[in-house]
């Protein structure tokens, strides 16, 4: 009886065990490359004047770069982000095609993005 319960255990544990270790091997990958956008805004918010624009554009651009290398999808928000920095270095036309790119990828920021675009052609 002794050696059929520690049969049964040992064939429990082995079970158990290959069940983890499935669990780990079948996580999902990510749906997007993050890079630096999170880290970025947080610092603008947070500390002003340590993310100033010139940066935030290099560094989004790098991540754009290389989530579309890497064959990712570049999270909603960076080519809004990007837009607005573009904004604020006076690289109107820049920052217009960013927000177009921004509303193509995530239709559901498209009032916004509109407005943004709609503001900059009329000079407000």
């Amino acid at each position: 009886m002794v050696i059929h319960t520690r049969l049964l255990a040992g064939r429990v544990s082995a079970l158990l065990a290959a069940t983890l270790l499935a669990g780990c091997v079948t996580q999902p990958e990510p749906l997007y490359r993050w890079g630096e956008y999170e880290n970025l805004i947080y610092t603008m918010y947070m500390q002003p004047g340590a993310a100033e624009p010139g940066l935030q554009v290099q560094k989004l651009r790098a991540d754009i770069e290389r989530s579309e290398a890497e064959g990712k999808r570049v999270p909603p928000g960076v080519h809004a982000q990007l837009g607005y920095m573009q904004y604020m270095q006076g690289n109107e036309a820049d920052a217009v095609e960013e927000f177009a790119v921004e509303r193509r990828l995530y239709p559901e920021s498209s009032d916004f993005m509109t407005t943004f675009i709609e503001r900059i052609d009329n000079g407000s």
